[in-house]
């Protein structure tokens, strides 16, 4: 593990010359020269207004904007759910929360009970044999790697990375504590539990962050040969808000909520930035699809320091809710794909995307012709590349903060059918998107539509309800 990432942290010119010199390349569709490497870089909790290709204008991300400039930005993209486990689970198994085996975090019934502190939870895990994108991609010929969080283990031995199609991981896992955190002691390679000498004893001198973005590009340069597909997991902004540097924000006039979470988006955008130029420096720029997004929208907890640090920064905008919500601030999450030479520079989709899109749309970018046919996502290769839209259709997520609760989104329309299955609220998000004018009573037709779905669009788990 090295300094690397750090070093290009503190070097901030360096940071924006290497994001101005990314190329502005027109769209022209050509043939990719080879099957294109797939990238899907994922944050926690970063909100969808945190990053500067959105309109942030305190925290700089130079190096992601750098990526939307180049690529596409998705307006209306979700993630599968308002909380980490299930939203993940989509995104690896293109199944919404209808259908998916991990709809919350913690399972109401049933799972493994194990410890989380001094509590003891029931946490559910990928079924034994469940395909995942990974899996999907391994049988196309891909190498597979998968670095940083998982958190679709709960407390299963077997529900790990290395069970689900990922050939490496370098990571850490819901079921080893050790694992966790920013600074962690010990960190898992394949399914061997190494130790991090450096933070053992409460030293804090190797940071979540900078071991992700290493070993992804280690990844990389191994893997250069012949097509991968690589999932760069990230823990920040996560809260705790803790970063070894408050970086170029040091001297800035905030609290130290504020220039702690400042830093820890700093130290992930060079990191997308040290992973571009890893793969500019083989050669591959032009052969790699690199997403970058997140799992839900912003706030870890409902505290008043998390509050203090969203609404410092707007990083949910004026959009309704937070994490843990199915309103728009819920679960509208940033997206950027750039494919240079082959996704137009600069292009914008207002179409409605999410989390279960994504398995379906890496295997078409793959060229692997076998189907999936469980998949609840949709394949946008399409949209990223000019060349269609996607067929209508309905969005679905569900969760059980607090309790249970739907929602789904179809077309401009968008209902919420709250906890305790009262009164389904429907919102116009062309005219509101806010969420502010519940427009049921005019638009009883489309109500009625949404009762349908909601009744049929699920099938009931064991583990939930």
């Amino acid at each position: 593990m090295t300094t690397l990432t750090r070093r290009a942290l503190l070097s901030t010119t360096a940071q924006a010359t290497m994001a101005a010199a990314l190329p502005s390349i027109a769209h022209a569709g050509p043939q990719p020269r080879r099957r294109p490497n797939i990238i899907y870089i994922i944050a926690d909790d970063l909100g969808v207004y945190d990053l500067g290709c959105y309109g942030q204008k305190k925290i700089r991300t130079p190096n992601i904007d750098a990526l939307a400039a180049n690529g596409m930005l998705f307006n209306s993209a979700y993630g599968g759910a308002p909380i980490c486990s299930p939203s993940r689970c989509a995104l690896m198994t293109g199944k919404n929360m209808g259908h998916s085996t991990i709809r919350d975090n913690f399972a109401l019934q049933g799972g493994i009970i194990g410890k989380r502190g001094k509590e003891s939870v029931r946490r559910i895990g990928l079924a034994p044999g469940e395909k995942t994108v990974a899996t999907a991609m391994a049988e196309a010929g891909y190498m597979t790697g998968l670095v940083g969080k998982w958190h679709l283990d709960g407390y299963d031995p077997n529900a790990i990375p290395t069970r689900h199609g990922f050939q490496e991981f370098h990571g850490w896992l819901t079921q080893t504590e050790t694992t966790q955190g920013y600074f962690p002691t010990q960190w898992y390679s394949g399914e061997k539990l190494g130790n991090i000498p450096e933070n053992a004893n409460g030293k804090q001198a190797v940071y979540e962050t900078d071991i992700c973005t290493d070993q992804a590009c280690d990844f990389i340069r191994k893997n250069q040969k012949s097509p991968f597909f690589l999932t760069l997991a990230y823990n920040a902004p996560h809260s705790p808000h803790i970063t070894p540097t408050t970086g170029s924000y040091a001297g800035h006039p905030w609290g130290e909520y504020e220039k702690n979470y400042a830093a820890m988006i700093e130290f992930l955008d060079a990191g997308v930035g040290a992973v571009v130029q890893t793969v500019r420096e083989a050669g591959l720029e032009k052969d790699t699809v690199i997403f970058v997004s997140s799992d839900h929208g912003p706030r870890s907890e409902p505290t008043a320091e998390q509050t203090e640090v969203v609404e410092f920064f707007d990083s949910h905008g004026s959009l309704r809710g937070y994490k843990r919500d199915l309103y728009e601030g819920g679960i509208r999450v940033p997206l950027i794909v750039s494919w240079p030479g082959h996704i137009r520079a600069g292009s914008v989709s207002d179409e409605p995307v999410y989390h279960p899109d994504f398995l379906p749309t890496a295997v078409a970018l793959a060229g692997d012709g076998r189907l999936y046919p469980d998949m609840d996502g949709a394949d946008i290769s399409p949209v990223l590349l000019a060349r269609g839209r996607i067929a209508s259709r309905y969005l679905y997520w569900e969760t059980y903060e607090p309790s249970f609760w739907q929602a789904a989104r179809h077309g401009r329309w968008k209902a919420v059918k709250p906890v305790g299955g009262g009164k389904i609220q429907l919102f116009d998000l062309l005219e509101d998107p806010s969420e502010i004018k519940d427009v049921s009573a005019e638009n009883s037709a489309i109500v009625e539509s949404f009762v349908r779905y909601f009744k049929e669009c699920r099938v009931a788990s064991p583990n939930y309800i």
